[in-house]
């Protein structure tokens, strides 16, 4: 008999995202220390728009882990990071229990170690992107790479004086939001020049 939901076996024996991603340009792992398990999922984020243009998952975990990782992947695909806000851990965890159904109690570990293999790829993204940046003025938008002399120009050149302008004109402060209070002074500084 089939120890797994008709949802979560189908995920387990066909996987849709299985795989690796060729380049990748986020890569993330995380362990079960119940079972021994990993997950590894690897991205390639792409363009202007900072989109999740490929993602693909590894494992050696059980049918609910497979599961698991198969739909944060279907989630993620065509996301734009700005849209992500730093994902919500509980509605990827809804999410993963409206396709698959619940996980026995002491499968709950399963999905956990999706979501924080999810988590390490995004923040590894991050960190390349950081990496990357070889600028003078401070970066003040990790999410996206923008540097402070790129959002003092756009807030000049067009004239801006919300934030969310700013965050449409160069994606500045559309992630997770962290930097929001700096652009805000940003802002503040170019009005005051200004006057």
């Amino acid at each position: 008999m089939n120890k797994y939901s008709p949802e979560i076996y189908k995920r387990a024996v066909s996987p849709i995202n299985a795989g690796s991603v060729e380049k990748p340009n986020g890569v993330g792992t995380a362990a079960s220390f119940v079972c021994g398990s990993f997950i590894r999922f690897s991205m390639q984020i792409c363009g202007e728009g900072q989109v999740v243009d490929s993602v693909r998952f590894q494992t050696n975990g059980c049918g609910y882990m497979i599961g698991a990782a198969d739909v944060i992947a279907d989630w993620i695909q065509g996301q734009r990071l700005k849209d992500l806000h730093g994902f919500d851990e509980n509605e990827l965890t809804d999410r993963i229990v409206r396709e698959l159904g619940f996980f026995p109690k002491e499968r709950n570990q399963c999905s956990d170690v999706a979501v924080e293999a999810l988590r390490t790829a995004l923040a590894d993204h991050r960190r390349r992107m950081i990496e990357e940046f070889r600028g003078e003025k401070a970066l003040i938008c990790t999410c996206f790479g923008v540097s402070e002399d790129t959002i003092v120009r756009v807030i000049e050149d067009n004239v801006l004086t919300e934030v969310e302008e700013v965050s449409d004109a160069c994606r500045a402060g559309a992630g997770c939001g962290s930097c929001q209070f700096m652009i805000r002074e940003l802002i503040d500084a170019v009005q005051v020049e200004r006057s």
